[in-house]
């Protein structure tokens, strides 16, 4: 082959290809009933209010991302964020090509201040979309895949410990392996006191962590991490207030439990400022926090060149549409060391046609196009809500 021809061949490709012009943004608000009521710190929820965003393209293909509303997370409410697609992101996007999709993630980063919902949201979409148009998934889209499944976490929080140690044990049965217990909301002693309960009911071949979702003061979380060794957990996620940031030190160099930064950590910026001041040893990274799924790809890589744990996970509760576009940043992430949660299986229903499951305490990557669900527009039509 002659030197030059390659350079002319991708030049011609280049050439070829014809823009993915998006033609239409949808904002749309859902509310799908939970299974059962969850309860965290300062929370308790019955249904999931979710955003839905549709980015429909000039050739008829369209994409689909998804954001839940975290009023205590990130200050998203579900007016404000079909507020914040319609009237700001949405007239940014429309003629754009959506195959530059790095350069629209860029658009809409700095087109609003926080509001990390409504950009995952669109980010996410035009992220499928773009996909769907190229014929490959999203973990494809962004580097490929270094694993094919993911064990599964499970959530804990039912008011009594009785309730939680019988669903442990029922799941088990079911293959699971990965459990977290929601804290911060009771007494630390019986906090402490439950959290080994419940490791002496299921053993050591089980993987038990704790998420206070802010819930506990440093005089509380310090008892609760010193009466837990025997509970043998994986780590503590977010005990104090997400600006405690002195607090959060301190109580990583007396806790003989790891922390995992949550709600603190909602840029790049912050999980560098934490993890250089040896108050995390991991870092929940979700979509909404950080404002979309390129956004939380560079927040994984960062991660893992500081050598923190990764912990990726869905809000309370996503739909599979949400499911499936975290189980692909699973796959790619440098590791997944302290889980991946996803959430749509505690929903009632489901939005799509083929909805993510969970076998034997695994997920699987999905394999078609963009993030791999089929969305079922009747089935939105019916949860769509004001």
């Amino acid at each position: 082959m002659a030197p030059d021809t390659a350079p002319q061949s991708l030049a011609t490709q280049r050439a070829e290809t014809k823009p993915l012009t998006i033609k239409r943004i949808d904002a749309i608000p859902i509310a799908i009933p939970l299974k059962k009521p969850v309860i965290m710190a300062g929370v308790r929820l019955e249904i999931s209010y979710n955003l839905l965003v549709r980015v429909e393209a000039a050739n008829g293909l369209v994409g689909w991302g998804e954001a839940s509303v975290a009023p205590t997370m990130t200050g998203d409410v579900l007016p404000g964020m079909v507020a914040a697609v319609n009237e700001h992101l949405a007239p940014l996007m429309i003629g754009k090509d959506a195959l530059k999709r790095a350069e629209l993630a860029h658009i809409c980063a700095h087109a609003l201040h926080h509001n990390g919902g409504p950009k995952c949201a669109v980010d996410a979409a035009i992220a499928d979309l773009a996909g769907r148009h190229l014929k490959v998934s999203l973990s494809d889209m962004y580097g490929g895949a270094l694993r094919d499944s993911i064990t599964a976490m499970y959530l804990l929080g039912n008011p009594k410990i009785e309730d939680d140690i019988a669903e442990t044990h029922k799941k088990i049965a079911e293959g699971y392996k990965f459990f977290k217990l929601k804290v911060g909301i009771k007494n630390p002693f019986d906090e402490a006191d439950a959290a080994v309960a419940i490791r002496r009911a299921i053993g050591r071949d089980v993987v038990l962590c704790a998420d206070a979702n802010m819930g506990m003061s440093f005089r509380d979380a310090r008892i609760f991490v010193e009466r837990t060794r025997e509970a043998d957990l994986l780590f503590l996620e977010q005990p104090l207030r997400d600006d405690d940031f002195d607090g959060m030190a301190e109580l990583a160099r007396i806790s003989p439990i790891p922390l995992n930064g949550d709600e603190s950590l909602g840029n790049v910026a912050t999980i560098i400022q934490m993890a250089r001041a040896g108050s995390i040893q991991g870092a929940n990274l979700k979509t909404i926090k950080l404002g979309g799924v390129s956004a939380t790809v560079h927040a994984m890589s960062v991660c893992g060149a500081l050598g923190l744990n990764i912990n990726l996970a869905c809000k309370v509760a996503e739909t599979s549409v949400g499911a499936a576009t975290i189980i692909h940043m699973g796959c790619v992430a440098p590791n997944v060391n302290w889980g991946v949660s996803i959430t749509n299986h505690y929903l009632v229903d489901d939005i799509v046609k083929n909805p993510i499951v969970i076998s034997n305490g695994m997920m699987t990557r999905p394999t078609g196009a963009g993030h791999g669900v089929e969305v079922d527009e009747a089935q939105v039509a019916r949860y769509k809500t004001k």
